[in-house]
């Protein structure tokens, strides 16, 4: 089976097309903007311009737009292959990327939120998610976090709240990573995950 996997949910875009658990071809990309302009003509350069059976993408926590953007694609390609669309979450990608590296911990994934405030989540060592993703202050994310290993855009600044030496690991969703998912971490809602209310909202009636 051929699964192309799109992540475009934060400042890093990237493509991978896997056959099974095998890894094939990919491209990971720092942009922090510019994913709709980079991220088609970066699965046009797989083999086979990207076609699989499946396709798996990032639905979030991140970018607004990042999100929406690989959303869109996704949609499209699995419309035009007849496809199947899967979704996956960017911290449980990023949990299992930190545990690649140290087998046998507990993480805490943090990244850049909005407004000032970080996405957390805390997962088990064998990758089971221990608590709700929740965006929140750092301060409120450094009282929350106990893990000795952090992973994400801001594990450093996090392990420096904390100060208590624990390991610190700056990442980003990388979509060649795809196969550190368990295969409970796909699912067929690929409905986007903001990870927080909308900044906009609608008047309220008198």
């Amino acid at each position: 089976m051929r699964r192309l996997v799109i992540d475009s949910a934060t400042e890093a875009c990237s493509v991978a097309l896997f056959d099974d658990d095998v890894l094939l071809a990919g491209e990971c990309l720092t942009l922090g903007r510019g994913h709709a302009e980079r991220l088609v003509p970066m699965i046009a350069a797989l083999p086979g311009k990207g076609r699989a059976d499946h396709i798996a993408v990032d639905r979030g926590p991140g970018s607004f737009t990042g999100i929406r953007v690989g959303l869109a694609a996704a949609r499209a390609l699995a419309l035009a292959w007849n496809a199947v669309v899967e979704g996956y979450d960017s911290l449980t990608l990023l949990a299992g990327m930190a545990r690649a590296q140290y087998p046998g911990l507990a993480v805490d994934v943090v990244t850049t939120g909005g407004h000032g405030e970080w996405f957390f989540r805390a997962f088990a060592a064998d990758g089971a998610p221990l608590t709700d993703l929740v965006s929140r202050t750092p301060d409120a994310v450094a009282a929350l976090s106990q893990a000795p290993l952090l992973a994400g855009s801001q594990a450093e600044a996090l392990a420096t709240a904390r100060g208590d030496g624990a390991i610190a690991l700056p990442l980003w969703p990388d979509a060649r990573a795809f196969a550190l998912l368990g295969p409970c971490a796909l699912t067929a809602d690929a409905a986007p995950v903001y990870g927080r209310p909308p900044d906009a909202r609608l008047p309220q009636s008198r």
